[in-house]
């Protein structure tokens, strides 16, 4: 695959090909990798910051309550589960800082995997991640704005099921083409989301603290009254607390193109988890300042009962700028997500293709498009409790494992250079809640859906023996033509990678 590409990008074949040719080609590969890192290298501090806070408020601080109230029963277990989800993101995210500034690689958990366990966990990564956790996570994401924005235009009833999937589809097809035509713009996109989602939950969390001081504070009294605590229903509560959290890893799938990734990688996880952390904590405490927790349970979007409660008339702020949320949110995980995508094909366990660079816009723009149709695909017949059940199961597996990579290189590639170095504890920690994660949905409340997923993770072992172990030739003979004319259509080139 991509063997025209590569001898355009060698020269071998230069004495031979016309003037016009060489002239329109060479321009165009030579020297690809640094225009594309020029461009690239857009996402500094601030930016690092916003894609992290504008990757995680998404749906789930909208979703995730009910979900978590209902399996730890009062507001106090509810409102600590929330911190400690918290916390353990920030752990986790501390334990891939240092994976993210000793592999300096983009493409997330799968440069990891390869230089911990070779090349099988990290096929299983990428297959299961490609075809499974970040589709399914962006249709989710896209579902959940469908839902908000189509709620104003059904009163009193819930919005059909073809107008939410066709708008969620719409989403998926502007956010998709949006970061295929530009890094810059993509970046600009999520700032401006970020902001705007900022904006409702700025409002959200002072009209929470306004109505405390008025002395709004009946629904906190005995507060772990009629409390759940179990470890099964911590292990559930935590698991739809942790999806409202996912998003924390998203700038180790860039880390390629950030400005100074050994400072701006820790500095955007130390100030980006926390401050989400805090706004996750006063925004379930404005809920409960204006909503028993029966309440709470029964309301059907918890957020816009709190602005019908609270902001009255412009009670339509709310719906809205949920919309701003959670379609930012799907831009933050298109933005990275894509790049493990490239990173895949790069290594050869994907389509060459998908490892190809535009040549006008220096994007990924393949495998930008190939996720978004994954995505597509998963919203027809899917529902997002159902997707979240595929996703919080089949990632928590794969966070557990590169964790245990991090151990592992601890004594295994102890030449490696460590900008961060986290006390040994902490991974530890993160490995042993994972498995916990894992396990407990598995004991507690046991589902065909489990079986499915981890049967699809083991299926990749047949596509890689298959396909790049033995590396059939057949398989060969019809990707090359595919390949020849996607570069065509697309206008992509492979990448001038660095010599290592």
């Amino acid at each position: 695959m991509g063997e025209e590409g590569l001898r355009k990008r060698k020269g071998e074949d230069n004495s031979k090909e016309d003037g016009q040719s060489i002239q329109s080609r060479e321009p165009q590969t030579m020297n690809l990798q640094k225009q594309a890192k020029l461009s690239l290298f857009l996402v500094g501090l601030i930016s690092g910051i916003c894609m992290i806070v504008g990757t995680i408020i998404g749906s789930g601080i909208f979703v995730s309550p009910k979900s978590v109230l209902a399996n730890v029963g009062a507001v106090g277990p509810c409102l600590t589960i929330w911190a400690a989800c918290g916390i353990l993101g920030t752990l986790g995210a501390l334990c891939f800082a240092e994976l993210g500034t000793m592999i300096t690689k983009s493409g997330g958990e799968y440069p990891y995997l390869m230089e911990a366990f070779g090349p099988i966990p990290a096929f299983l990564f990428s297959w299961t991640s490609l075809l499974v956790t970040k589709p399914s996570s962006f249709a989710i994401i896209c579902l959940s704005f469908a839902e908000y924005a189509s709620a104003p235009f059904y009163p009193g009833c819930n919005p059909p099921q073809v107008v939410i999937k066709c708008l969620a589809a719409a989403a998926i097809v502007v956010i998709t083409i949006v970061n295929s035509l530009s890094v810059k713009l993509g970046s600009y996109l999520q700032n401006f989301l970020t902001a705007a989602k900022m904006i409702i939950v700025t409002i959200i969390v002072v009209s929470g603290i306004v109505l405390l001081a008025q002395g709004k504070t009946e629904n906190f009294e005995d507060s772990f009254k009629d409390s759940k605590i179990s470890v099964s229903s911590i292990s559930l509560a935590f698991y739809n607390g942790l999806w409202a959290y996912d998003g924390w890893n998203q700038l180790n799938y860039i880390t390629e193109e950030l400005k100074n990734p050994y400072r701006n990688l820790p500095l955007s996880i130390i100030i980006g988890i926390p401050l989400v952390t805090v706004c996750y904590v006063l925004i379930n405490i404005s809920y409960f300042t204006v909503m028993t927790s029966t309440e709470l349970l029964q309301s059907q979007a918890v957020a816009v009962t709190f602005g019908d409660r609270v902001l009255y008339p412009a009670s339509w702020i709310v719906p809205l700028f949920v919309a701003f949320s959670t379609i930012g949110s799907a831009n933050g995980t298109c933005f990275t997500a894509g790049r493990l995508v490239y990173v895949a094909g790069r290594e050869g366990h994907m389509l060459k293709v998908l490892s190809y660079i535009s040549v006008k816009r220096l994007t990924p723009a393949p495998a930008i498009i190939f996720y978004g149709a994954i995505a597509i695909i998963y919203i027809i017949p899917g529902d997002i409790n159902s997707l979240i059940n595929y996703f919080s199961f089949a990632v928590w597996i794969f966070y557990g494992l590169t964790v245990l990579a991090l151990i592992v290189m601890r004594f295994t590639r102890k030449e490696l250079r460590r900008p961060i170095r986290v006390p040994i504890i902490i991974p530890v920690i993160v490995m042993l809640v994972s498995i916990v994660l894992v396990l407990a949905p598995i004991i507690s409340a046991p589902e065909l859906a489990y079986l499915y997923c981890v049967l699809f993770i083991l299926s990749g072992l047949i596509v890689y023996v298959l396909f790049i172990h033995f590396k059939f030739s057949w398989p060969q003979k019809i990707s090359t033509p595919i390949t020849m004319h996607l570069q065509m259509l697309l206008e992509v080139v492979p990448a001038e990678e660095d010599t290592e």
